[in-house]
């Protein structure tokens, strides 16, 4: 049997706004109708930024952390710290990193002495429009504060673009718009397309988590051993 030796197939913006239309029954007409249901994509990348799903954006990034200096702005497209640690002498042999703890808004604010120096041991990240990063005690010295950021997906922007997403997430890329247009324009078919989304949703979940080595014992009384 001769296969096709192609693993390349990828949709662009275009493909899933016309596939989505498809799962509604429905055509795409106008111009409205690519430009709402590219809204409608993009506010589900939102959707999927709250429920934790685009773990492949995840990068690493660092600041450099200068004495005295407590506050500092991270990328605007930072979603939120995963995890962090406080790394002294970098780049040299006697490069060391040790975690730094984060703690939430109510813990930052109760802190009684925030003009105390030290070497940073906590973190707080307010997540505003321009994300700040906040450490305690204030550095007494220079550091590099490494951490694991979640970023946004990019932008559904021009139709013949690609979509910053895997393989594996594509037909729940697909299920989700279907389910996002169907609101709007085939109310007949929101049930059955958030249901069919849902369990698009929950696979994708569930393939996008971290794996680890895992042993497992067979129960004796399974074989007659017991």
């Amino acid at each position: 049997m001769t296969t096709s030796g192609s693993t390349d197939f990828e949709l662009d913006v275009a493909d899933y706004i016309e596939e989505a239309f498809e799962r509604c029954g429905l055509e795409v007409r106008t111009g409205y109708d690519l430009k709402t249901a590219k809204r409608s994509m993009n506010l589900l990348f939102a959707d999927w930024a709250n429920r934790g799903l685009n773990r492949w954006t995840i990068s690493q990034d660092t600041v450099t952390i200068a004495a005295g200096t407590a506050s500092y702005n991270l990328d605007a497209n930072t979603i939120d710290i995963l995890s962090a640690v406080i790394r002294t002498d970098a780049g040299q042999s006697t490069q060391s990193d040790v975690q730094i703890n984060r703690i939430s808004r109510d813990e930052f604010l109760n802190i009684p002495s925030k003009r105390s120096t030290g070497k940073p041991v906590q973190y707080y990240v307010d997540r505003s429009i321009t994300p700040v990063l906040k450490i305690w005690p204030t550095p007494d010295a220079a550091y590099t504060f490494v951490y694991d950021r979640l970023t946004r997906i990019e932008d559904a922007d021009t139709f013949t673009n690609t979509v910053e997403v895997p393989f594996r997430f594509y037909p729940c890329l697909a299920a989700g718009l279907a389910y996002y247009l169907a609101m709007k324009k085939a109310p007949d078919r929101v049930q059955i397309l958030k249901a069919v989304y849902e369990e698009e949703f929950n696979r994708a979940a569930y393939e996008d988590v971290d794996r680890a080595n895992i042993s497992l014992t067979p129960r004796r009384d399974f074989y007659g051993f017991g």
